[in-house]
């Protein structure tokens, strides 16, 4: 069994995976026109958007299409060296890039929640969360995207395997 920290790498490494294809394929349409990508992953995006009531990927405020923007050009690029490293474990050259991702991600995340749970969607173009339960349901969808950053967060500022200094004890 592995252990704890271990377990976290692992976990860490599979949300990277897990996020390419995700960006790639979902999340970029709220920024590039949606005829560049397939007819099945438009489809994707539709019934996401009417199944849990998410309309900012398919008419993103501008605040969103900014998040998406730097999830494109900055975290993107980053995801695959994180995949690689956590799945590895113990990797000390992520500690500064992760700290600066997952604060990055943590910040935009909780502006997406407050806009989740606080909006007014009665006039979005697509429909939004109206109920609290609606509201409750699509937060869950993005909860995830903030504890897992927290958890790296953690992890980076607190776990041995990452924050060690290399410094011996003056007597």
């Amino acid at each position: 069994m592995a252990e704890p920290g271990r377990l976290l790498e692992y976990i860490f490494s599979f949300y990277f995976i897990s996020h390419i294809p995700i960006t790639l394929a979902v999340d970029m349409q709220a920024l590039l026109p949606r005829s560049m990508f397939p007819g099945a992953l438009q489809g994707l995006l539709d019934w996401y958007s009417a199944r849990f009531k998410d309309p900012m990927l398919l008419d993103p405020p501008p605040w969103f299409s900014v998040f998406i923007l730097c999830e494109a050009v900055l975290q993107m690029p980053f995801f695959p060296f994180a995949a690689y490293a956590f799945y590895k474990g113990s990797c000390s050259w992520i500690r500064i890039p992760a700290i600066v991702y997952s604060t990055h991600v943590a910040t935009t995340v909780v502006s997406i929640l407050g806009h989740i749970l606080f909006n007014d969607f009665s006039k979005s173009t697509y429909p939004g969360p109206n109920t609290l339960s609606e509201r409750f349901t699509l937060t869950a969808i993005y909860i995830p995207y903030l504890i897992i950053p927290l958890l790296i967060l953690l992890t980076m500022l607190f776990s041995k395997r990452y924050n060690s200094d290399g410094k011996q004890k003056r007597k």
